[in-house]
């Protein structure tokens, strides 16, 4: 993990080095840093950390990608720390009870890869760019769909997400 910086970012900070569930403990250290860094940025801010975090997340991604010799190994997290980020920024200022929605409506999306996610996975399979952008396209597909559900669950609703 620290013989490259593209791994340390790729590898959110040692969070996808877990035995099991990589990409699960790569999103609970995005909603981590997010409420850490919360209470020194506003949202504006975090815009400009995660529109440069997707270029930094693409080059980390690629580097780790081929150093790995592995197209989309399951240890790369950038593309779930990315996506969460993505998400926790869309709904806030929002309820612990959305954020924790948020986290399980994207896992679902994230690990089972329905419909629009499989596309997106597949869609940039293979090496050099191609692979790190492959990486975190279907993640950033994956927020969108959460995205779309978790409007739908804040319209039906009404309120609750934001108590």
């Amino acid at each position: 993990m620290l013989s490259h910086p593209a791994h340390l970012i790729a590898l959110g900070f040692g969070s996808g080095l877990s035995p099991k569930a990589p990409g699960t403990f790569g999103t609970l250290w995005a909603w981590v840093a997010w409420l850490v860094l919360g209470a020194f940025l506003a949202p504006a801010d975090w815009g400009w950390v995660i529109g440069l975090s997707l270029p930094v997340g693409w080059w980390a991604c690629t580097v780790t990608a081929r150093h790995a010799g592995i197209a989309d190994p399951g240890f790369i997290v950038w593309d779930e720390v990315l996506a969460f980020w993505l998400i926790l920024w869309v709904i806030a200022p929002s309820s612990w009870q959305m954020q924790l929605l948020a986290f399980v409506v994207f896992r679902y999306f994230d690990a089972a890869k329905p419909g629009p996610v499989r596309w997106a996975d597949q869609v940039f399979k293979g090496g050099g760019w191609r692979g790190g952008f492959g990486i975190i396209f279907d993640d950033l597909v994956a927020a969108g769909c959460s995205l779309l559900v978790l409007a739908l669950v804040e319209r039906l609703l009404g309120g609750w997400a934001y108590a």
